[in-house]
């Protein structure tokens, strides 16, 4: 099991790594963050930290394009749960077996609203059942969207500033420990799936 989890995040790795060196990759990173946010599984981290680590001097422009997509796709998010929550928005909880919880993330939205979103924004939390949830219960849509921007844009100009720093140490410490910090990757991504499934 852990030799197929080191191989499936090791071909993640090499193929997030081809993409930081090809032209295209500021657009599948904007791609993949649109989709992040209200679909797809793994965060655009991954790319992000790639395309830095790759060429430090793409910091500003990637963390720009990968908050710009997230904000987008939190949008789609929110449509998703406030006009197609029963088409689509059920079937991502079902992908995500996120329906047990669904009812204290509810509960949490209507205790806490815009601070629980500014922390999955910014956390592992799956962002995605945050941004659905925000539509399903009515929360409005503009201060769902300038959280959603300082959460995301925090998030992921703090991850490009630190690669801005330390791009080419970080990139050959990845590649020595890879064990490590594919480890800390799937550890990271059920966690934030278990927080949810826990509230």
């Amino acid at each position: 099991m852990i030799t197929k989890i080191r191989g499936w995040v090791r071909g993640l790795y090499d193929w997030t790594m081809r993409w930081a060196d090809s032209p295209q990759s500021l657009t599948a990173l904007f791609l993949i963050a649109i989709v992040e946010s209200s679909v797809f599984p793994i965060p655009p981290d991954v790319l992000l930290i790639a395309i830095v680590a790759a060429n430090t001097q793409r910091w500003l422009s990637a963390a720009l394009l990968c908050s710009a997509g997230s904000v987008i796709g939190a949008a789609v998010g929110y449509m998703i749960g406030a006009a197609a929550f029963a088409a689509v928005g059920q079937p991502i909880l079902d992908v995500y077996h996120a329906q047990d919880a669904w009812a204290r993330v509810v509960a949490f939205y209507d205790t806490w609203g815009v601070w629980f979103l500014l922390v999955a924004a910014f956390t592992p939390v799956p962002f995605k059942v945050a941004t659905i949830a925000a539509g399903a219960t009515g929360m409005a849509f503009w201060p769902f969207l300038i959280v959603s921007m300082i959460g995301r844009s925090a998030r992921f100009f703090l991850v490009a500033a630190i690669l801005r720093i330390y791009g080419a140490p970080v990139r050959a410490m990845i590649e020595k420990h890879f064990d490590a910090f594919a480890l800390a990757f799937v550890v990271l991504l059920v966690a934030g799936f278990m927080v949810i499934r826990l509230l």
